[in-house]
């Protein structure tokens, strides 16, 4: 009993303040109408402000809990994505080779794993191998059909894909509207540019012309988009043009690609290496 005398002692003149103070503020607010709607808004913003400054903090400890949604929610999309994308390429490459007959080329997309474009002898790697029915000698182009490279290797669920950045790279080419053709090859500089090597000097090609694949290349279908004529330059005896080339193919930024197989590669090569041809070979 003695202790609560003392503490009562002790708080007595605060609790007094208060107890006054809220008489006062009680009879001043209802002194008029005015005071009363002041003091009601004043204290709902500060009521406010303290449970706007709760949320906040509740909100804060729930940032883990909330990222984790937001990233599992990301990766669910980023597939779906991938899904559409798949159909697109495959929708645009079909309308791409329609014009070449349905029978004699075949369509595949893909994804790209891995790829180079920084060494003398670049190759790209895909997701899809034998199992897909990819092929050796399919050729590979970008989603919007220009030439990335073809096929030289694959395993049941994998294929290797030499680029057109490789040094060992070969296709024929030619200006569109002219038949003198070249080779295309890469001279391992430029990972943008490729060369049109030995066209014919009555070629004439001029800065800004499209080049594109030939009827003669065993890997591409005729007119695969290359790229345009960037600079031309005739050889020492002035008989044949040496042309730089722009690739239309963006080499360093690709994700998917399609793939084409010719049906009758196979049969065009078994009658080039048929007995009857070796034979004439060896006559000469």
């Amino acid at each position: 009993m003695h202790k609560l005398i003392e503490f009562l002692q002790r708080v007595y003149l605060p609790v007094l303040f208060v107890v006054i103070e809220l008489v006062a503020i009680n009879y001043y607010a209802a002194s008029s109408c005015y005071t009363e709607a002041r003091l009601i808004s004043q204290s709902n913003d500060f009521i406010g402000g303290v449970h706007g400054f709760f949320a906040g903090v509740r909100h804060y400890f729930s940032l883990h809990r909330e990222n984790e949604m937001l990233l599992d929610r990301m990766a669910q999309l980023e597939k779906q994505l991938a899904m559409y994308q798949d159909a697109t390429d495959i929708a645009k490459f079909e309308d791409y080779v329609a014009e070449y007959g349905e029978n004699k080329f075949r369509t595949l997309s893909a994804s790209v794993i891995a790829n180079t474009v920084n060494r003398a002898e670049n190759f790209i790697t895909l997701n899809r191998g034998t199992a897909d029915g990819v092929e050796t000698d399919m050729a590979v182009l970008s989603p919007d059909g220009s030439m990335v490279g073809y096929v030289i290797d694959c395993s049941e669920h994998y294929a290797i894909v030499m680029s057109v950045l490789n040094t060992s790279f070969r296709a024929s080419g030619k200006l569109v509207g002219v038949d003198y053709f070249g080779s295309l090859c890469w001279d391992g500089r430029d990972p943008h540019v490729v060369l049109l090597d030995e066209l014919s000097k009555y070629a004439e090609p001029q800065v800004g012309d499209e080049v594109v694949t030939t009827s003669f290349s065993q890997y591409f279908p005729q007119d695969v988009k290359v790229g345009t004529v960037e600079s031309v330059q005739l050889n020492e005896t002035h008989t044949a043009y040496t042309v730089r080339v722009r690739l239309s193919a963006e080499m360093s930024r690709l994700s998917s690609v399609l793939l084409i197989g010719n049906n009758d590669l196979q049969l065009i090569r078994k009658m080039q290496e048929s007995p009857k041809v070796k034979q004439h070979i060896r006559q000469k």
